[in-house]
């Protein structure tokens, strides 16, 4: 069941379809038990993607020598394309139903349709240029800063995944992909998952400092919580308003949580 679950994240989160992986759409499946472990393993999916996308920023920088911004921007498009733009498009979408100020029903049925209208718009915009501005400025302020915050940002994406799946948070409707992850996991799931990562975030930081002399910025920790907690906060906003999760506020929910926590691994003196 675990390594069916791994499957499904994989296949649900980015454009690898894995050979026996269940599709989310199909009738009947996959069950949720199968989904909770999917939602379990999104920020180990997660660190495998930021992988990829600090190898794009990398060899972009240096090697070919872009620049940092053109490697931010490379990088960035990357991830959105190894995603599919699913997150993306959720965060759109959801800028759209909240943006409408109309009640539940009418602002899930925004959320539903296909195109993008003004808040929608806006909102995409905004948020990939401060992934990249954040991220230009990150791989600007020293060796290995730009790759660290952007697979802590990765992860602390999909780790917001794994906290909107908790028991007690409900779904929005009574299908989609919202329906079948919604109240999954235990609460002490994405606590450990947490508390690993910024304990990665730390361990980083202090080897980087004691043994590489290239520090890596003390904000890379403070950037998993704040990425976290502007995500919760936002979930909280949603579930207000729409009454619960759906596909489109956990995509909401990653983009947010990975724009924040660029934002504040940015921060900080330049080594």
């Amino acid at each position: 069941m675990r390594w069916t679950g791994l499957r499904l994240s994989v296949t649900l989160l980015t454009v690898v379809p894995l050979r026996g992986a269940v599709a989310a759409a199909a009738p009947g499946s996959p069950d949720r038990a199968t989904a909770a472990a999917a939602m379990a393993w999104a920020p180990a999916v997660g660190l495998a993607l930021g992988v990829i996308g600090a190898g794009v920023l990398l060899g972009a920088d240096h090697p070919l020598g872009a620049g940092p911004l053109t490697a931010a921007v490379l990088a960035i498009s990357s991830l959105a394309l190894l995603s599919r733009g699913l997150h993306l498009d959720g965060l759109a979408d959801l800028a759209d139903g909240l943006g409408s100020g109309q009640a539940a029903p009418v602002a899930l049925e925004i959320m539903r349709r296909s195109d993008i209208g003004p808040f929608g718009t806006v909102t995409l915009v905004l948020s990939l240029l401060i992934q990249v501005a954040a991220l230009s400025q990150a791989e600007s302020s020293g060796p290995g800063r730009g790759a660290a915050a952007l697979i802590a940002a990765v992860v602390t994406g999909r780790l917001a995944l794994t906290w909107a799946c908790r028991r007690g948070v409900p779904a929005a409707r009574p299908d989609g992909l919202g329906a079948l992850v919604a109240g999954t996991l235990s609460p002490a799931v994405p606590v450990l998952i947490t508390v690993a990562a910024v304990a990665a975030a730390a361990a980083a930081v202090a080897v980087s400092t004691t043994l590489a002399s290239q520090p890596l910025g003390w904000t890379l920790p403070l950037a998993v919580v704040a990425g976290l907690a502007a995500a919760l906060l936002l979930q909280r906003h949603a579930v207000r308003r729409l009454g619960g999760i759906t596909g489109d506020v956990l995509g909401a929910l990653a983009e947010v949580a990975a724009t924040v926590t660029l934002v504040v691994a940015a921060m900080g003196p330049r080594a």
